[in-house]
């Protein structure tokens, strides 16, 4: 049967919602694929079920033939779990936490990796039943600060999770390979443009980790790429370090005054005019040495201060510093920190103070210093003299002072080397839409999940994860297909093959629509079909457009003349066919 509009559930918007943000979010509530239910919480209508129906039949058909068998687990689950995994406290304030009447603790799924686990260590016990590799499409729940963009990032979305399970990493490798060409099948046959970059495993862990990017201009991930096929995102870069530099013959180090010069900027006008170089270069903010007061707070509350060292050309990239520090959630210094801790002089901090080191191993500080991986031995610094008003030149790391480590969290800029060799770096932005990762023992291992392998003995087993943003691929797709007139589906995911419209008032223009869309679901095509009786063709066109189905067969005028038009909403073209070859134009 047709999809009628004169019987849908349906009411198409002719202005913007005033909440959205970008394409796809206006877009969808206009065309009435979506409702706005709560904040970051949607209600699917009837046109977005059947997107999003399209979407889950291509992963489910991709997944058979990985070899994935489907299960359906509860989104309310309960505490035991996340508490044997520490999750239950590292997610924080992202976990929706609920009781029940007896006061237990529930909470609301972001996730599954703990019952997937759990379920096979109820059934299987012997390496004889392995591999295995299981799925679901589920919703999944996150309590986000700031929800926006529609359902690109919203509280309440779907997500197909799979996740293998192996007795040896060699297996998970093969398990991971499967998952991972599954993935490129499902996004070439809905029409996703995507990337596959490098990526940072963060909480999750396992040894390796690929994101699967659609590129954007509103993404909220940047990557990037070399000429020669380096692709990562900037989280799982990793910079260049130089070589040392020979520390014997370099000047000795030297405290100047410097008063108000609490930024790199002012410092390096400072230094210019009253410290000039002796090589008649001029001083520049990559001479400096910043150092950045960074305060972590533990998923149990606990917060501590570290300070990084980077040069002062190059500025904290928070992403960067999330994953470098994770679960940790990171933020700068705050003035109370800068109170408690009167050591770190805001403005002048440096590793050294009257030429001993109080940050670093070589110090009594409490606090960790860790160092940009540019810094290495044998280079020579202006920094903070840990004295207001003062700072320090010629500082030599390796022969003045030292660091209790290295962390890598300096943004990234375009043209800087790949970690590869092959070539610079160009960045670009993208939305996330996959993500794959060999997950190993981890949660195997806290939950007890072991088989017997061949020799009788107990072995842990391995495990690979496996997710794709469903209801954020709708959006993903919108984002990429449309007009100023509305939607362009690609032609796997339209609600509908072909879009028929009456056009016009007389009884013989719905009759031979009718034919048409009889004729049209007899060669096996799924039809939209804008019967309404008392509804202008302007209205019905600009629906048509909004709603974004790239085959429309126009029925009107041209009937006295026995033709229909065809409209293809992806090339714009429009064209006059005769009625009886309408049917073969649009199945061929």
């Amino acid at each position: 049967m047709p999809i009628r509009l004169s019987q849908l559930f349906l009411r198409t918007l002719r202005e913007d919602p005033a909440d959205a943000e970008v394409n796809s979010h206006r877009l969808l509530v206009r065309a009435g694929y979506i409702r706005r239910a709560a904040p970051g919480v949607y209600t699917w209508l009837p046109l977005g079920l059947a997107v999003k129906a399209k979407i889950e039949r291509v992963v489910r058909e991709e997944m058979a033939n990985a070899g994935a068998q489907e299960v359906f687990f509860p989104a309310l689950l309960p505490r035991e779990p996340f508490e044997a995994t520490n999750r239950w406290t590292e997610y924080g304030d992202n976990l929706f936490r609920l009781q029940d009447r007896k006061k237990a603790d529930y909470l609301l799924a972001p996730t599954h990796e703990e019952m997937f686990t759990l379920l096979v260590k109820d059934l299987y016990s012997s390496y004889k039943d392995l591999p295995v590799c299981l799925y679901q499409i589920q919703n999944k729940y996150r309590d986000e600060a700031r929800p926006r963009a529609g359902l690109l990032r919203g509280r309440e979305f779907v997500m197909k999770d799979a996740y293998s399970f192996d007795l040896t990493d060699e297996g998970l490798t093969a398990s991971y390979r499967a998952q991972r060409d599954a993935y490129e099948r499902i996004f070439t046959r809905l029409g996703v443009d995507y990337v596959i970059v490098k990526a940072d495993a963060g909480a999750m862990g396992g040894s390796a980790s690929e994101e699967f990017l659609s590129p954007s201009p509103i993404g909220e991930d940047t990557f990037v790429r070399s000429p020669g096929g380096y692709a990562a995102n900037v989280e799982a870069v990793t910079t260049v370090a130089p070589e040392a530099l020979p520390i014997n013959g370099l000047p000795e180090a030297k405290v100047h005054p410097s008063p108000n010069t609490p930024t790199i900027e002012t410092l390096v006008a400072l230094a210019n005019k009253d410290v000039p170089r002796t090589d008649g270069r001029l001083w520049n903010a990559g001479d400096t040495l910043k150092n950045v007061v960074l305060a972590l707070t533990s998923p149990e509350g606990k917060r501590s201060l570290v300070v990084v060292g980077l040069p002062g050309d190059r500025e904290v990239d928070a992403k960067r510093a999330e994953a470098a520090f994770s679960p940790n959630e990171v933020e700068p210094a705050s003035e109370a920190d800068f109170a408690a801790n009167p050591e770190l002089v805001k403005g002048y901090i440096g590793p050294v103070k009257n030429g001993q080191q109080v940050l670093g191993i070589k110090g009594s500080s409490k606090i960790r210093y860790l160092l940009d991986p540019r810094v290495v031995d044998g280079t020579a610094w202006i920094t903070g003299a840990n004295e207001d008003q003062k700072h320090v030149f010629d500082l030599v790391k390796g022969r003045d002072f030292d660091a209790d480590g290295v962390v890598d969290i300096a943004e990234v800029r375009a043209g800087d080397p790949a970690p590869d060799g092959s070539g610079p770096l160009e960045l670009a932005r993208g939305i996330e839409i996959g993500h794959v990762f060999q997950l190993g023992r981890k949660y195997a291992e806290a939950l007890g999940l072991q088989v017997l392998d061949e020799n009788g003995k107990l072995v842990t087993v391995t495990m690979g994860s496996y997710g794709i943003g469903v209801t954020r691929l709708v959006a993903v797709l919108a984002e990429a297909n449309n007009d100023e007139k509305g939607l362009i589906w690609p032609e796997a995911v339209s609600p509908a093959d072909v879009y028929v419209v009456a056009a016009g008032k007389d009884d013989h223009v719905y009759a031979a629509a009718e034919q048409l869309v009889a004729q049209l679901e007899s060669a096996g095509k799924t039809v939209i079909f804008d019967d309404r009786v008392k509804v202008s063709p302007g209205v019905k066109f600009g629906d048509a457009e909004l709603i974004g189905v790239p085959n429309i067969l126009i029925v009107g005028k041209g009937l006295e003349q026995g033709e229909v038009d065809l409209w293809n909403r992806r090339s714009g073209e429009r064209r006059s066919v005769p009625l009886e070859s309408a049917v073969a134009e649009l199945v061929k």
